[in-house]
């Protein structure tokens, strides 16, 4: 009965849109948004391509506080465009993280928190949303300088192509049962790699590899949490609090390149084996 009443209490982050889960993260009453939908600060190319814009690009950007400490949200809108990022949206999400940093160097300790469901550059956009992914990289490694970026994945869209590169070099990276983290997309490997290497079709084995479990035991994951509103706000807010890492992962790279020489890529890696291989290993 407990159990039952506990699953009642619980409030999905993962069924919400970008815009309520970073209200849901902020402390009530904080919730600011930064250009939104009423600006109309969409992309220009979409509409050309016979794709219609959205008016806040899928990119949500929010500042407030979480716990009362002050910080600056950006959630992805994974319902548009499948989360991918273009100029415009990327540019929010970069000029974010660059004021963010601002406030730093001015004395006002800033944190951020990216909400990442998105299947990487908007391939309408091309180059335009790569240099876009470009600079929320290298906004992400001087934010860290100062104070944490955590990154959360927690729906099934996932985060992929380079802005799985933007998770991986995040402070913190929280993910759930439902998640998916990866380089390339399982339709984008079955096609370079063919059908027996990789089935696009099989949920089960998709997530067996790059699911939110997988990864956190892994160790390219910090923390693994139900589908719950309380339960992320929580481990967020905790590593909003404890600050930088001893080592920021992109100061890793040794350690990465030892594990990955230490694998057998000729036959298929079963998701077991790179359990086994990384256990007791976190970074």
């Amino acid at each position: 009965m407990t159990d039952n009443v506990s699953l009642l209490n619980k409030r999905s982050f993962v069924e919400l849109g970008a815009r309520q889960r970073a209200k849901a993260l902020l402390d009530v009453g904080t919730f600011r948004e930064l250009l939104d939908p009423f600006q109309r600060v969409m992309s220009p190319w979409l509409s050309r391509q016979g794709v219609v814009p959205q008016a806040d690009d899928g990119v949500v950007i929010a500042k407030g506080s979480l716990d009362g400490l002050p910080v600056v949200v950006a959630a992805i809108e994974g319902a548009f465009q499948g989360g991918s990022l273009g100029e415009v949206g990327g540019a929010k999400i970069a000029g974010a993280l660059e004021l963010a940093a601002e406030d730093n160097r001015k004395g006002i300790p800033t944190r951020a928190v990216l909400l990442l469901e998105t299947g990487g550059v908007r391939l309408q956009e091309a180059n335009l949303g790569l240099a876009a992914i470009a600079d929320i990289h290298a906004a992400i490694v001087d934010l860290q300088q100062y104070q944490p970026v955590v990154g959360v994945v927690a729906g099934s869209v996932g985060c992929f192509g380079g802005m799985s590169i933007a998770a991986g070099l995040c402070s913190y990276l929280l993910v759930t049962q439902e998640a998916r983290l990866g380089l390339n997309g399982p339709q984008v490997i079955e096609q370079e790699a063919g059908l027996e290497e990789y089935d696009s079709r099989d949920r089960p084995f998709i997530w067996s590899l790059t699911g939110g479990e997988q990864r956190f035991a892994s160790g390219l994951a910090d923390g693994y949490v139900a589908d719950d509103v309380a339960q992320i706000r929580q481990q967020v807010g905790e590593w909003l609090k404890q600050g930088l890492p001893a080592q920021p992962r992109s100061r890793q790279a040794g350690l990465f390149l030892q594990r990955l020489a230490r694998l057998d890529a000729e036959p298929q890696i079963e998701p077991s084996v790179v359990r086994d291989l990384y256990q007791g290993e976190r970074p």
